[in-house]
């Protein structure tokens, strides 16, 4: 009667056990799943990009061959931001080319009309620059070039313009 009765505390411990589990998965799950949408919420705010390793966007290298170039007309003058207490305004001063892929399927779409779109891009180029400081400029070109990049892209809604190229740098 004995062994009976332990079997059946076991069994019965065992269920409980069981049950707990259970309702301890399901609300570490649920925990788990919002702590996940926080991370990438917080990781879309602070712009960056989360992704599964091995699916890194892999940028095509394009040859030169491959590579007709736009030169922006004149060289451009954009005021920066002014630093913390800084009453002066410093200006940058650049020649901006365009380095567009011949292959790509958007190219024959968009190459005519580049440069009648001159002067959104420069528009476009304007908005990115003025939210730099001559500091952050000098320290960051290539993330100036980046940003420059990303948002002529966006205006072409197309990848198509694969690089920034900065000449003739000033500051003054």
């Amino acid at each position: 009667m004995k062994k009976n009765l332990l079997s059946i505390l076991i069994l019965a411990l065992m269920l409980v056990n069981v049950v707990l589990t259970s309702v301890m998965m399901i609300s570490v799950m649920g925990t788990n799943k919002k702590t996940a949408q926080l991370v990438g919420d917080i990781a879309t705010v602070l712009n960056f990009q989360i992704t599964d390793p091995g699916k890194e966007n892999v940028v095509e290298k394009v040859s030169l061959a491959d590579t007709e170039v736009f030169n922006l007309t004149g060289s451009m003058t954009i005021p920066l931001k002014a630093m913390e207490g800084d009453t002066k305004t410093t200006y940058f001063i650049f020649d901006l080319a365009l380095s567009m892929n011949t292959k790509h399927e958007d190219y024959k779409k968009y190459s005519e009309i580049v440069s009648k779109q001159e002067g959104a891009i420069k528009d476009a180029i304007t908005t990115v620059v003025t939210s730099y400081t001559e500091v952050e400029c000098r320290n960051d070109m290539d993330g100036v070039k980046a940003e420059i990049l990303k948002a002529i892209q966006d205006l072409f809604d197309s990848d198509f313009i694969y690089s920034v190229s900065i000449s003739g740098i000033k500051f003054g």
